[in-house]
């Protein structure tokens, strides 16, 4: 039995004797088929690839515009104790009532109102009277109650800016208890009032009244027109008043010839009387005014 030997080698290149070829001799040429799967394989790989490139440039966009908005839109900073104190104060002032109607009432007759002070004629109960008046024009003639003035010796009138005029009566309407007066020296400025117009006045309608009963500037009264169309004739005769006002706003002695207001601060009245059944000037809860559509009319103004 023979022994099987290893094919000899040529220990020189350590090659097989039945590989060998001359030294720089390039090998034979691959199997065709297994080229072919390799190239297939790689052109998988790059399909592959090239179906997920949009994805991913979709992602690297995304990634990129969350960054740059995070730069240009920076998270709030967390609120401080401060800026909660702030806000709460704002929103308080917010809540802040408006002033009550009867200070814009006030302020809008506040520059047209007069005091006026007469002296008596000998024998009068008292040697000086008060009264209330309003300007009704640019040329500063005041409208008041006649019996104000009527029979008066002199008339001094003090205006809202503080200055006086000695004043006399330019037109009388007994008829209606309504007096003009012009006063000798007017203020550089005056403030007219604003008329309304009494016809809208009804039963419940806001009224105030401005005068200076007992002599007290500025004094305001509020209440309700209590009543239309009324009749009043003095007790100690004279002429009867008709179409009057009825208000509870309260009246005294130093109201009469002031303003009655509606809630605008309009003009609507000038007060003419209060009712007292007892013979007392004091206020029991009806005052009465003439409309200022009629009392106007002594001044020359319109209707309203």
């Amino acid at each position: 039995m023979s022994e099987q030997s290893d094919p000899p080698r040529d220990r020189q290149h350590g090659v097989a004797a039945g590989d060998r070829r001359p030294l720089g001799e390039p090998p034979p040429p691959s199997d065709p088929a297994a080229s072919t799967g390799s190239s297939r394989q790689v052109a998988r790989v790059r399909s592959r690839i090239g179906r997920s490139g949009p994805f991913l440039g979709g992602v690297v966009a995304t990634f990129l515009a969350l960054v740059a908005y995070g730069l240009i839109n920076p998270a709030p900073r967390p609120l401080t104790v401060a800026d909660v104190n702030e806000a709460v104060g704002s929103a308080l002032a917010s809540q802040t009532p408006a002033p009550p109607r009867s200070e814009l009432v006030y302020a809008a007759i506040q520059p047209s109102l007069v005091f006026i002070a007469v002296d008596e004629p000998a024998g009068a109960p008292a040697a000086r009277g008060v009264g209330t008046g309003v300007v009704v024009n640019d040329t500063a003639e005041v409208l008041t109650a006649l019996h104000v003035v009527n029979g008066a010796t002199a008339i001094h009138l003090t205006f809202a800016d503080g200055s006086t005029s000695e004043a006399t009566i330019s037109v009388r309407q007994p008829d209606h208890d309504i007096a003009v007066l012009q006063p000798a020296s007017p203020p550089a400025s005056t403030v007219a009032a604003t008329l309304g117009n009494p016809a809208v006045m009804q039963i419940g309608s806001e009224a105030y009244v401005v005068g200076n009963p007992f002599g007290l500037y500025g004094s305001l009264s509020t209440g309700v027109v209590s009543g239309l169309d009324r009749s009043y004739q003095a007790v100690d005769g004279g002429p009867e008043f008709k179409g009057l006002i009825q208000v509870d706003a309260a009246v005294n002695p130093g109201n009469s010839g002031g303003p009655l207001l509606d809630r605008n601060g309009r003009v609507v009245g000038i007060v003419t009387a209060l009712v007292n059944p007892t013979r007392q000037d004091v206020f029991i809860g009806i005052g009465l005014a003439v409309p200022i559509d009629v009392a106007g009319g002594a001044a020359g103004l319109p209707p309203y």
